[in-house]
């Protein structure tokens, strides 16, 4: 039998799952994570699914793994010292940045820019330099490289990024004194920008090609103990990371570009909702992840995630592809306040984190928060993640009591008002990719998971007219279901900026021939059957004399396409101004084997509003509301007006009562 298993690591729990191709049996497990070596939480998780599976770690045939490893070495700022050569004269280059500020029109005020991932003391400057069509103009003066080379390394850093001007049309010279690299100090780590990101605009590349180096010891290093380890356990198989986009890259690809997977954590929960919603018959949906600290959503048409080309990664935007997902401050540990000044309640971001928690916990933290307001109006029961964890429910009372006293309310209308609130900011952050977007949310499903997402999404839902709302078996660890069921992905491109008009066919064929020659060369190397590749085609387009461009996809009737998602983004279009192609992209996919997860035909049964176990639930039974279905790793509230039905496939979907 082939076992596959889905690992996926968050701050506070390390989530497995794991299932039999054979006869579908499916295992869940969460264990704590230990963030000073992650790697320990997932051994820890491996060795005790496998015993409670009663298989030999040698029998899995696949593990992927969802990682913070990269993510957590940014926001902490504990990457490696990154060395930087580019092209003389632009030494600065990451220092002038882009003129964007954040806030309102004076932002730049109180701004304090960010120091880069390569300092100006470990920059240099190399004799070199390509003109914007590729053609050398200077050749790679060796002996000053080499100076160059050896004063960094000897100055103790610990990678280096080679980002030279123009070198997005013609990457010779970035490889040129890569190999000078390798010469003079065989396995040191380099990071070229032309491999990176070969696109046109110098500071993005710069910036995302130092951010490799910045976190790729590290990541390197993680992927190498994970995989000797797990290798000593006794795991055959090598261990797949998931990318920021949802595709899945080897771990020899992970160790060396890592920034592919700075965001891996959020685009697995994405993949295990679209998994989800395809099988429940619903392609269009908005995912809604609510954990302890913050609310991760995002928006997904036709069965596909919404991928963006830059990434906000601590203080830093970064240009590789990602899964477009928005980030709100709010989440079961927000805490509640009531300042003075305004005498009005507010709700988060301040977080009461792991430790101490909300007060419910029992671990000394004393503020209310969103899990102690769930708990005074009781829609938490005592015992949590299977009885291991028991709420102390005075203290939460306590900890709610104080908003109720400063606003002359009584407890339960405190924290009524706490989860409205909440609701409130969860909304607005589904309505920005929404609304927003050119989207009426009415036209999408939701699909809720995380910890505490099942207990909001029927009040968001109702917020925003998005039902069904679909809770999928344990919800709590959908991410490690997603990165199981994420396939390969990756893209390739290429910078054209020319007017649509002044191109032709034949040009455009002959550059998108040599994307996808690419793309096939990377699922070949993968190791991808050719009846599971697929290569699509995106162009990035702009009007003539805008700054920033849009994906559109490649077919027939381009440039009405273009006008149309201009129209939809921004509520206008300028027919009668000339478009541009700025890049050109192959995005290269490749399909993995899906697991089959349980299903059963419907049976009619009919429950009464009231409590109940979700074990105890089986397809075709529909709960009216108010009512609460707990589970191992969440609770699932069903408000007053909504019935909830367990579909064959034992997702709990959630509609208003008027709709049935």
């Amino acid at each position: 039998m082939a076992y596959r298993l889905g690992v996926d690591v968050g701050g506070t729990f390390t989530d497995l799952f794991l299932v039999d191709d054979g006869d579908h049996r499916q295992w869940r497990v969460k264990t704590p994570s230990t963030p000073s070596d992650p790697s320990q939480g997932v051994l820890k998780g491996v060795s005790r699914i496998c015993e409670e599976a009663g298989i030999s770690p040698a029998d899995l045939a696949n593990v992927v793994h969802g990682t913070t490893v990269a993510t957590n070495a940014v926001l902490e700022s504990k990457g490696a010292r990154v060395g930087l050569i580019t092209t003389q004269g632009f030494g600065q280059i990451l220092h002038l940045a882009r003129s964007q500020t954040p806030g309102p029109l004076a932002g730049w005020i109180i701004m304090v820019k960010p120091d880069p991932p390569a300092s100006l003391a470990d920059t240099r400057e190399a004799i070199e330099r390509m003109d914007a069509r590729g053609n050398t103009l200077v050749a790679v003066d060796h002996e000053q490289v080499t100076r160059v080379i050896n004063d960094l390394v000897d100055s103790g850093v610990e990678s280096l990024t080679i980002s030279l001007i123009n070198s997005y049309v013609n990457g010779a010279h970035e490889q040129e004194i890569a190999d000078l690299v390798e010469s003079l100090h065989p396995g040191f780590p380099v990071t070229i920008s032309s491999a990176v990101l070969p696109e046109f605009r110098e500071y993005e590349r710069t910036l995302t090609a130092c951010m490799n180096s910045y976190v790729r010891p590290q990541v390197a290093q993680y992927v190498d103990r994970l995989q000797s380890s797990l290798s000593e356990m006794g795991v055959k198989t090598e261990v797949d990371i998931l990318r920021s986009d949802a595709g899945v890259m080897t771990p020899a690809e992970a160790a060396r570009n890592p920034v592919y997977g700075v965001l891996s954590g959020p685009s697995g929960g994405v993949a295990g909702a679209l998994y989800v919603a395809a099988r429940a018959g619903f392609p269009n949906v908005l995912t809604f992840d609510m954990g302890g600290t913050s609310t991760d959503v995002s928006l997904c048409q036709a069965g596909e995630p919404t991928i963006g080309r830059e990434t906000l990664i601590g203080q830093f935007r970064i240009k590789v592809p990602s899964v477009d997902v928005h980030t709100v401050g709010a989440g079961g540990g927000s805490i509640a306040h009531v300042p003075e000044l305004t005498g009005a309640l507010r709700v988060g971001p301040q977080s009461a984190g792991a430790e101490p928690g909300p007060a419910a916990y029992g671990q000394g933290g004393e503020e209310p928060t969103v899990t102690d307001a769930n708990v005074v109006l009781g829609h938490l029961p005592a015992n949590l993640i299977g009885g291991e964890m028991t709420l102390d429910v005075d203290a939460a009372r306590a900890a709610v009591q104080k908003v109720a006293d400063a606003m002359d309310l009584s407890l339960e209308q405190a924290a009524d008002g706490i989860l409205r609130i909440v609701n409130e900011n969860m909304a607005g952050a589904l309505r920005v990719i929404s609304v927003q977007r050119g989207h009426d949310p009415r036209e999408f499903a939701m699909v809720a998971f995380g910890g505490a997402g099942p207990l909001h999404a029927n009040a968001v839902a109702e917020l925003m007219g998005s039902f069904p709302v679909i809770v999928p078996p344990s919800p709590g660890l959908l991410c490690a279901l997603g990165d199981l069921v994420a396939g390969f992905r990756n893209e390739f491109a290429q910078t054209l900026i020319r007017r649509t008009a002044e191109t032709t066919d034949d040009e455009l064929q002959l550059i998108l021939d040599g994307l996808e020659q690419r793309a096939v060369e990377w699922m070949d190397a993968q190791g991808i059957a050719k009846a599971d590749q697929q290569v699509e085609f995106v162009a990035d387009m702009r009007y003539h004399g805008q700054g920033y461009e849009i994906p559109v996809p490649w077919g027939t009737g381009l440039e009405a396409t273009f006008n149309d998602l201009h129209e939809q983004l921004y509520g206008f279009r300028m027919p009668n101004t000339a478009s541009e192609i700025v890049n050109l992209r192959a995005v290269g996919t490749g399909d993995r084997p899906q697991p089959e997860l349980p299903e059963e035909d419907p049976r009619s049964e009919t429950f009464a509003a009231g409590t109940y176990a979700r074990a105890d639930l089986h397809p075709g039974a529909t709960i009216a509301g108010p009512s609460i279905i707990t589970e191992f790793d969440s609770t699932t509230v069903v408000l007053e007006g909504y019935v909830a039905e367990i579909d064959r496939y034992f997702n709990i979907l959630i509609r208003p009562e008027a709709a049935r």
